[in-house]
């Protein structure tokens, strides 16, 4: 078995690209991780099964199709902002996300219509604009989507978070060690488990379309206390409470 990896920059004609290739390659099964490069390929073959991973909603960008299949990585939004809430209380919520990626898109909805009922306006900052993650200022908290070339930025991020003492959130791991003070994302570990589980499906001869998409079932949830203290805010126990981990 021959495995072909292509680790194509967060930008359309990197993820095109790649896909473009693959499909002239005639390879028997394409694995994706994200809705942009999952997108990409769907739209460049029909044909080809494709087991995707790290997609925040995928029913929601008409992602499950008759040659594609995989686990989401939706997270409960509101938990995650009733967590960041308890850190400090916030009206304003600067949001980080990407125009070009459509799962970055529907977390900016979904926390939109949470607006109302946790009292917060959401102020958005798209990462793809030169200089406007290091700019963000005027916000109580920051939440982080799951945006790549966000999380590339994450250490102006949290310097920005540091400089304005502004609490974050992200919805993606990867923050963690670099300051982001609470994570709550879809387990990295069951997206790949389910996904490889899947491709020996396909390769032992099973139609894709009998491969029910899943729902992720296991979190993982990080508390940076050393990050908060720094700052100068207090994690309650009850935001502490339940984390698989805990950065002291």
């Amino acid at each position: 078995m021959n495995f072909l990896v292509q680790v194509p920059n967060p930008e359309p004609m990197a993820w095109s690209n790649a896909a473009r290739k693959l499909v002239a390659l005639g390879v028997d099964v394409i694995v994706t991780y994200g809705a942009p490069a999952t997108l990409t390929v769907m739209k460049e073959t029909s044909s080809i099964p494709v087991i995707f991973a790290g997609v925040y909603n995928p029913d929601k960008m008409n992602i499950s199709g008759k040659n594609a299949t995989g686990i989401s990585s939706k997270i409960p939004m509101d938990d995650l902002l009733k967590k960041l809430s308890s850190v400090k209380k916030f009206s304003t919520l600067g949001v980080v996300f990407n125009k070009a990626e459509k799962d970055t898109i529907l977390q900016v909805l979904e926390i939109k219509k949470l607006e109302a009922a946790l009292g917060f306006k959401a102020v958005l900052f798209d990462a793809r604009k030169k200089g406007v993650v290091s700019a963000i200022k005027g916000v109580d908290a920051i939440l982080m989507t799951t945006s790549c070339s966000a999380m590339q930025q994450v250490s102006e991020v949290v310097k920005a978070a540091r400089q304005h003492k502004i609490p974050s959130a992200a919805s993606i791991t990867g923050g963690e060690e670099a300051g982001i003070l609470i994570t709550l994302s879809a387990s990295p570990d069951e997206q790949g488990r389910v996904a490889g589980e899947m491709l020996l499906k396909i390769l032992n001869g099973n139609a894709i379309s009998s491969i029910a998409q899943k729902t992720p079932s296991e979190f993982e949830y990080s508390v940076n206390v050393r990050e908060a203290e720094a700052q100068g805010f207090s994690i309650p126990d009850s935001v502490k409470s339940g984390a698989t981990r805990v950065i002291k």
